[in-house]
């Protein structure tokens, strides 16, 4: 039946026209964008997941910023640890060559000194951003004596066990961190036991116990020096393990981030293809249009 008042076709035209125009809008707003699901309108289970994960992967990478600063901070410290430890090979060796000297020991003396003044300057310079790891968190305290027979004694009473933030854990609808427990070296009560050597080094040296002595501090000193060569060893395994951690992170955050585009970015190869269609489709839905309002002009030929 042909209508004036009612033409089905115009309006069958018209709501595919809409339509059309409708997803040309949504296509061109996921080209412009880049995704497919802006907010929870378009996919709500799809648009909350990735923001969780999103916000995971903004906590991991914040993480590994804030252990950067970290594996600095040990990184100064094993650097300091290196140079004592050469130091304390030098003190061996003067110990050492003192074992069968025939006079000198003044000078020997002063060279023992010489290297402690330097032990104690770079345990002062081996901090980062005010972190001191070789110096037991800044310890000041401790003891060191040396008997007339060359034995050696130190003492230290400060704890120096250091926390770091190293990830987060997920468990139902709660989040808490994961840490990473180490411990500072405390190359202070080293030097403090090199500087007793070399403080009591030309009395006792020169004593008539002088070859107990000298025998007994060298002893001494290698021990002091295998503890160097123990801290430098440490700080260097804690470092590795950060670097890990971040190398570890790092990874987890790309995968998040494949993650959430795999979620919600746009696949621009369809895109293009869904709008050169619907391009087409709207071209048809006018012509279509078109056609359908012009159908009530038959009616005329009706009434001449």
């Amino acid at each position: 039946m042909t209508s004036v008042r009612t033409n089905a076709s115009s309006m069958a035209a018209l709501q595919t026209l809409r339509q059309v125009g409708r997803d040309l809008d949504t296509t061109q707003n996921r080209i412009s964008t880049g995704l497919k699901v802006q907010s929870g309108k378009d996919n709500a289970a799809y648009y909350a997941i990735s923001e969780s994960m999103s916000s995971d992967a903004s906590v991991y990478a914040s993480i590994s910023e804030g252990l950067t600063l970290t594996r600095n901070g040990i990184s100064t410290a094993r650097l300091g640890a290196e140079s004592f430890q050469d130091l304390a090979g030098e003190f061996v060796d003067r110990l050492a060559f003192a074992q069968g000297a025939e006079g000198g020991m003044a000078d020997i003396a002063g060279d023992l000194e010489g290297l402690v003044s330097q032990m104690r300057d770079i345990i002062a310079q081996a901090t980062f951003n005010g972190t001191d790891l070789v110096n037991a968190a800044g310890a000041t305290s401790g003891t060191a004596a040396v008997t007339a027979l060359g034995v050696l004694t130190t003492s230290s009473t400060v704890s120096a066990q250091q926390t770091v933030v190293t990830g987060i854990t997920r468990r139902g609808g709660g989040l808490s961190t994961t840490n990473s427990s180490f411990e500072s070296v405390d190359l202070t009560r080293l030097m403090m036991g090199f500087e007793a050597i070399a403080l009591n080094f030309e009395a006792n040296a020169t004593a008539s116990t002088g070859p107990t002595f000298l025998q007994n501090v060298l002893s001494a000193a290698d021990g002091l020096q295998a503890e160097a060569i123990s801290a430098n060893t440490r700080l260097g395994v804690v470092e590795k393990g950060i670097e890990q951690q971040q190398e570890f992170l790092s990874a987890l955050v790309d995968n998040l981030k494949t993650g959430v585009g795999a979620m919600v970015d746009a696949n621009m190869e369809e895109e293009a293809a869904r709008l050169q269609a619907l391009q087409i489709q709207q071209q048809l839905a006018t012509q279509a249009l078109s056609i359908a309002n012009a159908q009530p002009q038959g009616i005329l030929a009706l009434f001449q």
